[in-house]
């Protein structure tokens, strides 16, 4: 298994010196939750960015990665803003790998709990599953990407009716 961070909300620290959250170039949130798992992980810091900046070629740099790795199993830490545009493109090029992407809704800086829930969630549900394809992990769901989608006014994810 192979996770990615690419940031989002899940990596943003307060910066006392702007007065904001900014994410972080470092791998600090993740690293501190799988420093208690008695399992070692492959992890790798790919985009350092707010969801809402990324772009076409950051979803190629995560294909990118995928491809070249002999990795079959991948979660990437992602922001839940862009989750699903980024889960669609993947869809659209694997159909021989497990992907999960997982985020939080609060900074783990702020939130220890939401954050590492859904990344263990994310972890053991990569590990179990057997069927291919591009999943979702947030809110205590892990649905196929198109399943699941962000409630914005309730700030959480929720399951497609």
């Amino acid at each position: 298994m192979l996770i990615l961070n690419s940031g989002g909300t899940f990596n943003k620290r307060y910066n006392p010196l702007s007065g904001i959250l900014e994410v972080p170039y470092d791998n600090l949130a993740i690293e501190t939750i799988l420093s208690s798992s008695d399992c070692v992980y492959n992890l790798a810091g790919v985009i350092y960015k707010d969801s809402l900046e990324m772009d076409a070629e950051d979803r190629k740099q995560f294909a990118n990665i995928i491809t070249h790795s002999d990795e079959r199993v991948f979660v990437i830490i992602h922001g839940t803003d862009t989750m699903d545009i980024s889960a669609e493109f993947l869809s659209e090029i694997f159909t021989d790998r497990i992907i999960v992407l997982t985020g939080a809704m609060k900074p783990f800086e702020i939130d220890k709990v939401e954050a590492s829930l859904n990344l263990g969630l994310a972890i053991g549900f990569a590990k179990a599953i057997k069927e291919e394809g591009v999943y979702i992990c947030m809110s205590g769901h892990v649905q196929k990407w198109d399943a699941i989608e962000k409630n914005k006014k309730l700030g959480k994810f929720e399951l497609v009716k």
